[in-house]
């Protein structure tokens, strides 16, 4: 129970039937809604040289969503560009004319009419979604899943949401929040999960998040001169997974990254389905206790799943001492590079890759990865310390040791 667990790859392809969520038209025009926003700005690709010497690597860099918005972490960029596709949507206007000055103007509100935007989360996302409904001048109510955090519970209050904690795990929330929804007059769910008839919304998320992997490219572009040849990335429900793997996927085609997908061994359903061998998936239920809260989603995203199981490589289940350790040597790097302050969902690949590169128990995995001197790896850190009273009992007090 206290061991990294993985598997290779060797699930049935199924020929790319979903890899267009992720075309890179579709990409751009996420991207070009973010700017339009007088918050958005790029976010730091951290280069850290003297870790990649250590670990005897070409390239190693961890895009930093910690400073996106001022929300300390990258899932606005889904829920906006969701809610702006809606309401595109719902009026008739396309998608490029609505800039965040015509989204946010009285004019618009009045045409749209009274929304109230649902969603479930741990708390970025549902923070992400009440940031964007309150900038929209529209109604929010977001549902925590039991054992939330008060830290994550206020953030999402102060943007004006009815917020609630309930006794169920999140994805007993989701189903509860589109039960709400669908209740309610104007009521729309904004979910990053899809389900067999609510896909067109998770979609839209998915590419918002494509803006961060845009970015990120163009990023190590820059630091490197060429694109990773390693992708390391979180997965919950497998949205932001899917998003990142999508995105490099189109971009690269046959030349593409190779992908390494990183769960909690708590809520590891990727995990689980890629060890099932059949291309389907696998749920996991129960309370799905771990400190990456962000990755606590036991059901698959049905439509990333299938980007998922054609193009990853390998797929991975680490407990919670390895998100610790992503967070230590994130936030207390060598001399020379960068600090990145990560949280527990947004430091697992860090965490991961500091066990591949010093176990010797996963040797057989790094030269299965085929990482060696040459590799350029990139890592994704999609949050700041969220809950800063344990990223403290973590970093400074040694929580979560081994």
């Amino acid at each position: 129970m206290n061991s990294i667990k993985w598997i290779e790859n060797k699930m049935p392809r199924t020929e790319d039937k979903e890899l267009e969520i992720m075309a890179l038209c579709n990409v751009k025009a996420a991207r070009a809604f973010h700017e339009s926003f007088p918050q958005y700005k790029v976010t730091p690709l951290a280069e850290l040289k003297e870790l990649a010497k250590l670990y005897g690597i070409d390239k190693l860099c961890v895009k930093d969503e910690s400073y996106r918005f001022g929300l300390n972490a990258f899932k606005v960029l889904g829920g906006s560009f969701a809610m702006a596709r809606y309401i595109s949507k719902l009026t008739g206007r396309s998608i490029e004319e609505l800039t965040y000055d015509v989204l946010t103007s009285p004019e618009l509100k009045k045409e749209a009419g009274d929304i109230t935007f649902f969603s479930a989360t741990d708390g970025n996302h549902g923070r992400g979604v009440a940031w964007a409904a309150n900038k929209l001048g529209q109604k929010s109510v977001i549902m925590m899943p039991k054992g939330s955090q008060k830290a994550r519970f206020d953030n999402i209050r102060k943007e004006g949401a009815v917020t609630t904690i309930e006794e169920f795990n999140y994805d007993d929330c989701v189903r509860k929040a589109a039960k709400a929804a669908s209740e309610t007059p104007g009521g729309v769910i904004v979910q990053d999960t899809a389900w067999e008839g609510y896909e067109e919304i998770p979609a839209w998320i998915m590419q918002g998040y494509g803006t961060m992997a845009l970015e990120a490219d163009r990023q190590f572009e820059e630091a490197a001169n060429e694109p990773p040849t390693h992708v390391f990335v979180q997965a919950g429900v497998g949205s932001l997974a899917g998003a990142v793997v999508g995105y490099f996927a189109n971009k690269y085609h046959h030349a593409a990254p190779t992908f390494v997908v990183v769960e909690s061994d708590q809520a590891d359903c990727l995990y689980k389905s890629a060890c099932a061998g059949d291309g389907g998936i696998r749920i996991v239920d129960g309370d799905m206790q771990t400190i990456m809260a962000g990755l606590a989603c036991g059901e698959p995203n049905t439509s990333s799943w299938q980007i998922l199981k054609d193009k990853v490589s390998v797929f991975v289940s680490v407990p919670d001492w390895v998100a610790a350790n992503g967070m230590r040597v994130l936030g207390a790097p060598l001399a020379g590079d960068p600090r990145v302050i990560s949280g527990e969902s947004g430091a697992a690949p860090a965490g991961f890759l500091y066990s591949l590169m010093t176990d010797e128990g996963l040797a057989p995995l790094r030269g299965k990865l085929g990482i060696n001197e040459k590799s350029r790896i990139l890592l994704f850190s999609t949050e700041g310390d969220t809950d800063p009273e344990n990223y403290r009992r973590v970093v400074w007090e040694g929580a979560n040791e081994k």
